[in-house]
């Protein structure tokens, strides 16, 4: 409407220009005094357009709890006028400076945005305010104590107790903390979903003029899946934790029983003291390396599946999806691991025990008039293994940096694949190699078999080499050209469908 009466404004001016060129002087002045009189009009046209640009909504909060307040001083900060509905409104101590609070009735007679601020439990006032709240934009922020607490979400039956009023779910994954302290930034997301797409982009736009990132997440049914996000204590974790966990007991009651119990038992030896540094540093690296080829080992199974299937077109076993999808997480579990060998490892020298083994030795050789003739093949041995951990740890690094949102979100997928696949073999690799220097030719002594039992870095190698030599033949030219036609759409049953056909028609 402001825009037709702009264009018929700017017509009018147009003929009157034209008719100045075209009269007398009396009927010029005339003129003149038509077209000032059409610019002032559309000045002030001009001038209302821009007032009611910079004019933000009305938002009514119904709630003065923590998140109720919390969101009116966000809204408030941000130029919108914020009015709450309170059961007291008289009780309005603690709400923001500029906001003014009525009763739920009154408060929703001012505004066509509402947020319900008030827990499940508490929404026995809303079917009484049913009439006022129809056609409106209601959003519902809350949270449940546990999941599937309810039958259906409460958006859900917020819509059902209001059927009149637009319900939007939104805001409930932002804490009234970040809110309030003003701690979000452009990449703050909330999650937005309802059945009205108006009345979401409404929602939407408010999100956007507090800083936020609005996701549209469908239809009202989504409501339960937000519901729930916030409830979710680290899903992704739990699976490279509990694995990490039981590789870490293993590896310490199998080392104890080698290094601790064996020594008191066969020697009457008391060497308890490795419990502290000695043993913690055999277990990391162990499960580090481990939890490193468990990154990369479920690819390969899933490489000899689409292989063995001939297409990749079917779905993986759910067991393997679900680890594919946590290998992030494996992989900083495990460089964790890494720093903690890398830490214990400097302190190595440092020990007691290990001074008093050095200045032990040195005095038995002073006694026997004897020195230790330098060993070329033991210098190789332990330079190439300090080598090979210092390489292999910077690369370790390199494959967690990359693999933080930041750095990832600035990389193409073929630089980011190049690091993490390419670059993640090397590592394992080197690692693997480290570890294998490391124990050189104890394999072949019968004395590092303590009862029977080989040293814990074999153990920890099985699973490394196995990847890695699984990753062998998948790079062999013949099987690697199968598995890329394979993973472009073409699939061997189709073919041979395809040619059999054609062999009827011959």
């Amino acid at each position: 409407m402001l825009d037709k009466e702009l264009k018929n404004l700017t017509d009018e001016l147009a003929q009157k220009t034209k008719q100045v060129g075209k009269c007398e002087l009396r009927v010029i002045c005339v003129a003149i005094s038509d077209v000032t009189d059409i610019i002032l009009r559309f000045t002030d046209k001009m001038a209302g357009v821009g007032e009611n640009a910079h004019k933000r909504d009305t938002i009514c909060i119904l709630g003065t709890g923590d998140f109720g307040r919390s969101l009116g001083i966000r809204l408030l900060k941000s130029g919108h006028p914020v009015v709450f509905g309170s059961r007291d409104p008289k009780n309005a101590a603690l709400l923001p400076s500029g906001a003014q609070v009525f009763s739920h009735a009154d408060a929703l007679k001012t505004s066509k945005i509402v947020f319900l601020a008030v827990h499940r439990e508490h929404y026995d006032f809303i079917p009484a305010l049913s009439d006022l709240l129809d056609g409106k934009v209601l959003v519902d922020v809350s949270n449940n104590l546990r999941m599937k607490q309810y039958p259906e979400s409460n958006a859900q039956y917020l819509s059902q107790l209001v059927p009149k009023a637009n319900v939007v779910k939104g805001f409930n994954t932002v804490s009234a903390w970040a809110l309030q302290s003003g701690s979000l930034d452009a990449s703050s997301q909330v999650f937005v979903c309802g059945d009205d797409n108006q009345s979401k982009q409404l929602v939407m736009d408010v999100a956007r003029s507090i800083g936020l990132t609005p996701l549209d997440q469908g239809s009202l049914l989504a409501a339960e899946e937000l519901e729930n996000y916030p409830l979710q204590l680290f899903p992704m974790w739990r699976l490279p934790l509990t694995i990490a966990a039981g590789l870490t007991v293993l590896f310490f009651i199998y080392c104890v029983v080698i290094d601790v119990i064996h020594p008191w038992a066969k020697e009457n030896k008391d060497v308890s003291y490795r419990l502290a540094i000695s043993i913690p540093n055999r277990i990391f690296p162990n499960v580090s390396l481990i939890l490193l080829s468990l990154v990369y080992l479920p690819g390969v199974i899933a490489a000899f599946i689409q292989l063995y299937r001939g297409t990749k077109y079917k779905r993986f076993p759910n067991w393997l999806d679900r680890w594919m999808l946590c290998r992030k997480q494996l992989g900083l579990v495990a460089l964790a691991y890494a720093f903690l060998h890398v830490l214990y490892t400097f302190i190595i020298p440092t020990r007691y025990s290990v001074r008093w083994r050095w200045m032990n030795s040195m005095i038995e050789e002073s006694k026997k008039n004897k020195t230790m003739q330098l060993s070329k093949v033991l210098s190789w041995r332990v330079d190439l293994y300090f080598a090979l951990g210092m390489l292999g740890f910077a690369l370790y690094v390199l494959l967690g940096i990359t693999s933080l949102p930041s750095v990832s979100n600035a990389v193409n997928w073929r630089e980011f694949r190049f690091v993490q696949s390419k670059l993640g073999y090397v590592t394992l690799l080197l690692c693997t190699t480290h570890a294998a220097v490391f124990g050189w030719d104890r394999f072949l002594q019968s004395k590092w078999y303590r009862w029977g039992l080989p040293q814990a870095y074999m153990w920890g190698l099985i699973i490394p080499c196995t990847v890695l030599v699984l990753k062998l033949i998948l790079i062999i030219p013949c099987v690697d050209k199968m598995l890329t036609k394979i993973r472009r759409g073409w699939e061997s049953k189709l073919e041979n469908k395809m040619y059999g056909n054609k062999s009827l028609c011959i």
